[in-house]
């Protein structure tokens, strides 16, 4: 029983980035290796991040009284936009354009991300003598992660081109920064005690609140320049 919840959960983390991957057209571009070099700077930024956060802001008791140190932690959350600026770097390096481009450099990121972030969880935690929800909450959102990521590679990509319109340019901005300091709103607004479905739901609102809108200005701009 034990196995068969594991693998379960695995198959719901891994199997939907495979099919991704199989239909959205990328295996017929050959785009294999450019996720595995994405997942690579995805380790590389996430080992940035962990050097930047154990230098410049050691653990300490981030409450206060029962307060939330709102300034510190949005000052850690900062430290979240290196993920754009590695995104960007992914893009810079893929070849070519369209929706294959932004779709191989959020793949490989997210790819990266539940490698690292769910297989272990999974392998000590799934395999328990008891049932959990949690592991497979952690498994959809691994799955929304996948979503937000290849969203907020498109909005990098938007936010470079030179032939966006003005008028666009701020909300791309925005939802870029809204993007960047996702996990940091979300904690914000939540509460310790809101059932954990209730968050894995607000998780995916806020992903989909990013991801229609971005999808609308990115059809918008390869209709016109034609690269659908």
């Amino acid at each position: 029983m034990t196995l068969y919840h594991f693998g379960n959960c695995l198959a719901l983390v891994y199997i939907p980035y495979h099919l991704t991957y199989k239909y959205s057209g990328l295996s017929e571009y050959g785009a294999f290796w450019k996720c595995i070099q994405a997942g690579g700077i995805y380790i590389l930024t996430q080992l940035c991040k962990m050097l930047i956060l154990a230098t410049f802001f050691p653990t300490s008791d981030s409450t206060v009284h029962g307060a939330i140190d709102t300034v510190g932690e949005a000052l850690k959350a900062t430290v979240d936009v290196a993920d754009v600026f590695g995104l960007y770097l992914v893009l810079s390096g893929i070849p070519g354009k369209g929706h294959a481009k932004l779709l191989t450099a959020g793949l490989g990121w997210a790819g990266a991300e539940a490698v690292l972030t769910r297989f272990l969880l999974l392998w000590v935690g799934a395999r328990g003598a008891e049932f959990d929800w949690k592991y497979m909450q952690k498994s959809l959102e691994s799955n929304i992660s996948l979503v937000q990521h290849i969203t907020t590679g498109t909005l990098v990509w938007l936010w470079t081109r030179h032939d966006l319109k003005k008028s666009l340019v701020p909300i791309v901005s925005t939802m870029l920064l809204l993007a960047a300091y996702r996990t940091f709103i979300i904690d914000l607004l939540l509460s310790s005690d809101i059932c954990t479905w209730t968050v894995l739901s607000i998780k995916a609102g806020y992903t989909l609140c990013l991801a229609v809108p971005t999808l609308k200005i990115y059809a918008g701009i390869a209709a016109s320049i034609g690269i659908f």
